[in-house]
């Protein structure tokens, strides 16, 4: 039986649930490790600057690839050419396949000079060493995402990631337990094993695509058979055409991984000039554990829009259908604003009791949280925009930006950080400095290739209005129920009638028209509920 094609939203709507529960999955182990007594905040610092030289690492040998070959992929079937796009996922497969083997070995064999000479912290070498293997298995599941995502069956990668936060979060919570009572809870032995459960646990999703290709392959076979408008290209071209697309890409990626790898090398290295090791490492815990944990959360529900507009636009460019190019990214663009402004000044206002609620034990970092939160918005819009632009051809626009924000933030560190007064919030302003930067040039970059729909008004006004009713309303019910000790009970509370409130401004001030409405999911039944509400 054929696998039955995605619409945009459906797409949209399977990645944003899959994203939202891997980053509650994240979250729990995080705040698992965070309040494990022995590990905490010196655990974060050694778990996350390891991770961070993993993940740069990972970059460089796959990150590009899901975009790139869902670009291509989808180009290739727009035009009825099966047989093209099932080649390029061969070549791919192969080419990454060796890249990524190369990748593990220059971390397993490196792990000591970048432990003691890179990041200066000697014991993140066992969580690189730890950490090797998945480059290679990462490597390879990143072609099969990109195959079903140009495919448009986004369930499909949906699932695999989700299978893979499943099985990092009870390994993590096992072997972390299971490893703290073989060596009496040694902080740097805990986080090298929470780092082999994310290796298991990239394993587990790479069976599970491999075996879904396998139950689709006949399926694949029949389509390839009825291929029309076949374009022979040979090997060496198709593994050009995807290197031209996925180095850019990649390019981005590395971006996005250097920004944070400033932090692992200016943090704890200038902090210590004027701060004990101990004050230093667990100021820098702070910020790459607990902070970053919570700042990606609204990232994860909209990295939905920026993985499905790559293929979308790309399927569009490619059959001439500017219309619906446009519709898409405007559509795309204002749920991206709808989604970051609310989550931006719902950090700021409950930063303690969220910090308070999640970290008990280690409830430090409230006014990190709020400065951080703040670029948020910009990180969501880019992120939306670079999709966009991915799938327009646009590949190496977002890499050059970010790469110029990167450099901002780089100098703003060094800068900051050496000021006593300001210490790690340095680095919190030259985060909000760099994905600034990087918004602006972008936006400006996506308003030359597309006509976009979104008027002041609808775009700015009345999402930072809906906010504003929601900050006020959810704020005062906080300080009542505050008032009359509910505890942690207040912050669960008011969050979740902030976001009754907000989705009701959203409705009352009819942000979205009704084409917009029309565009979600059963969006025509939702589109007539409200006309017999007389809202609409």
């Amino acid at each position: 039986m054929a696998a039955k094609k995605e619409t945009f939203m459906q797409g949209v709507v399977t990645v944003m649930f899959s994203q939202v529960l891997i980053k509650i999955l994240g979250l729990i182990y995080t705040l698992y490790l965070t309040n494990r007594q022995g590990f905490g905040d010196a655990g974060n610092a050694i778990y996350a600057s390891g991770y961070q030289i993993y993940a740069l690492l990972l970059t460089i040998s796959s990150i590009g690839v899901p975009n790139a070959i869902s670009k291509l992929v989808s180009e290739r079937l727009a035009l009825g050419d099966n047989r093209g796009a099932n080649k390029i996922f061969k070549v791919a497969l192969a080419t990454f396949g060796c890249i990524g083997a190369v990748g593990t070995m220059l971390l397993f064999f490196g792990a000591h000079t970048i432990a003691y000479n890179w990041i200066q912290i000697p014991e993140a070498e066992l969580t690189l060493v730890a950490l090797s293997p998945a480059i290679f298995f990462v490597s390879i599941s990143s072609v099969f995402r990109g195959y079903f995502n140009g495919r448009r069956s986004l369930k499909t990668t949906a699932r695999a990631q989700t299978l893979e936060q499943i099985f990092k979060t009870i390994l993590t919570i096992v072997i972390v337990e299971i490893v703290a009572i073989v060596t009496s809870t040694s902080t740097e032995m805990m986080a090298a094993g929470a780092n082999i459960a994310t290796t298991l646990a990239t394993f587990s999703s790479f069976i599970y695509l491999f075996i879904y290709y396998r139950i689709r392959r006949k399926e694949i076979g029949n389509e390839i058979e009825n291929s029309t408008n076949y374009k022979y290209e040979n090997v060496k071209t198709i593994i050009k055409k995807i290197l031209m697309v996925s180095i850019p890409l990649t390019l981005s990626s590395i971006m996005t991984s250097f920004n944070k790898n400033i932090d692992s090398f200016t943090v704890k290295r200038i902090l210590s000039t004027y701060l004990s090791a101990d004050v230093a490492t667990k100021l820098y815990g702070q910020l790459a554990g607990k902070i970053d944990t919570l700042t990606n959360l609204p990232l994860a529900i909209n990295i939905a829009f920026a993985t499905a507009l790559v293929p979308a636009i790309a399927a569009a460019k490619a059959t001439n259908d500017k219309e619906t190019a446009t519709k898409r990214t405007s559509f795309s663009l204002l749920t991206s604003m709808l989604i970051g402004l609310p989550c931006v000044v719902g950090m700021i206002i409950f930063a303690q009791p969220i910090l308070n609620l999640l970290y008990p034990n280690a409830s430090q970092g409230a006014l990190l949280l709020q400065l951080i939160a703040a670029s948020v918005i910009f990180s969501i819009l880019n992120q939306t925009i670079n999709g966009a632009l991915q799938g327009f051809g646009k590949v190496i626009v977002p890499a050059v930006a970010l790469g110029i924000g990167c450099l901002v933030k780089l100098v703003l560190n060094l800068i900051l950080l050496p000021i006593p007064e300001l210490n790690v919030y340095g680095a919190a302003i030259g985060s909000i400095g760099c994905h600034l930067i990087a918004f602006i040039i972008v936006f400006n970059v996506l308003k030359k290739y597309v006509k976009l729909d979104l008027p002041f008004n609808k775009f700015v006004l009345k999402p930072i209005l809906a906010t504003g009713i929601m900050g006020i309303c959810s704020y005062t019910i906080y300080t009542l129920l505050n008032g009359i000790n509910f505890g942690n009970k207040a912050t669960i509370i008011s969050i979740i009638l902030a976001v009754i409130i907000y989705l009701a401004s959203v409705v009352a001030l009819k942000i979205y028209n009704k084409e917009d409405i029309y565009m979600l999911p059963k969006g025509e039944k939702i589109y007539k509920i409200l006309e017999k509400l007389k809202i609409y």
